[in-house]
């Protein structure tokens, strides 16, 4: 005689379409559910409770994205103070009181009385700026160059490592005036 043999009972696959179809139908179920709260209400009027709600898009609560410009913080008042325009950087250069301590660039103009001073951090900086009629550049322990320009001519100089380098006007054979463009440091 035949013993009947035990089989497992089959198992009804559902397809990966049929699988999504169900995940699509109970979120909109839910989002029935949630938008029909929003239209009723005990104490709403008949008028208001046939009104749909207003809805408010997420990108409206969000905060901004933060876009950098490289833009020189306070620049207006620095120009306005002190005569100098300080346009752009990567905020490893920047503008410092020459009585603070630390290594600091120093750069001497003759259309100002005062020496302008700026403190260098990181590895690698740029600053783009204009300090016009610039004569001499003191160094610091990074390698430093800065590009100036006059009517006709632009020149880039290798600044000396903590000493004084002559530039512009006291580099040129015809003593023309030079204007301090940028700043690029590197350790």
């Amino acid at each position: 005689m035949d013993t009947p043999v035990a089989t497992e009972p089959r198992t009804r696959r559902r397809s990966p379409l049929r699988r999504a179809c169900g995940v699509f139908v109970a979120a909109g179920l839910a989002a029935a559910v949630m938008t029909a709260g929003a239209w009723s209400g005990a104490k709403a009027s008949p008028e208001a409770r046939t009104r749909p709600v207003a809805a408010v898009p997420a990108a409206d609560e969000a905060p901004g994205y933060a876009v950098e410009d490289f833009a020189y913080p306070g620049a207006d008042r620095i120009l306005a103070e002190q005569g100098i325009t300080l346009e752009r950087g990567d905020g490893h250069i920047v503008l410092a009181d020459c009585a603070s301590e630390g290594e600091l660039l120093e750069v001497r103009s003759t259309d100002s009385a005062d020496t302008f001073c700026f403190r260098v951090t990181g590895n690698s900086g740029w600053l783009t700026l204009k300090i016009p009629s610039v004569y001499a550049v003191k160094g610091n322990d990074y390698t430093t160059q800065v590009d100036m320009t006059t009517a006709d001519e632009q020149r880039t100089y290798d600044i000396d490592k903590n000493l004084w380098t002559g530039v512009g006007e006291a580099d040129d054979d015809q003593g023309r005036e030079f204007q301090l463009m940028e700043i690029r440091t590197s350790k």
